[in-house]
């Protein structure tokens, strides 16, 4: 069965560190890359980083720009996000999610994990 798993959310203070862990289990498909998604209360769904199963090439939303980094464990079907130098905008639920393109359309997102609280404040 298709399976995403996030991991790695929690409490932390502003300036601080956090790395999430989206692992990918049950594919009977191939995928073409991993998308980190999140949404904060009474916000919409935004894309925040991809990056592609095989390419490795990434992408990043302009908000988390030199603040983040995205990088996948091939073997593992493992994706991670480090967040360093977090804000208290950077609150929200983070979900990950196989994409179809590499864009942070939600639009290119169909299979979803069950999201991880992070919460930035002091």
């Amino acid at each position: 069965q298709l399976q995403l798993v996030e991991s790695g959310g929690g409490l932390v203070q502003p300036g601080g560190s956090l790395r999430l862990s989206c692992a990918a289990s049950g594919f009977t498909s191939d995928y073409y890359g991993i998308g980190w998604f999140r949404q904060a209360p009474g916000k919409e769904r935004e894309g925040v980083s991809s990056i592609g199963r095989y390419s490795g090439r990434t992408n990043y939303a302009d908000s988390v720009k030199g603040r983040f980094t995205i990088s996948r464990d091939y073997a593992k079907n493992t994706v991670y996000l480090q967040m360093n130098s977090l804000k208290p905008d950077d609150t929200a639920v983070y979900y990950c999610a196989t994409v179809k393109t590499l864009s942070l359309d939600i639009q290119s997102a169909y299979y979803w994990g069950q999201g991880t609280q992070v919460t930035v404040s002091s």
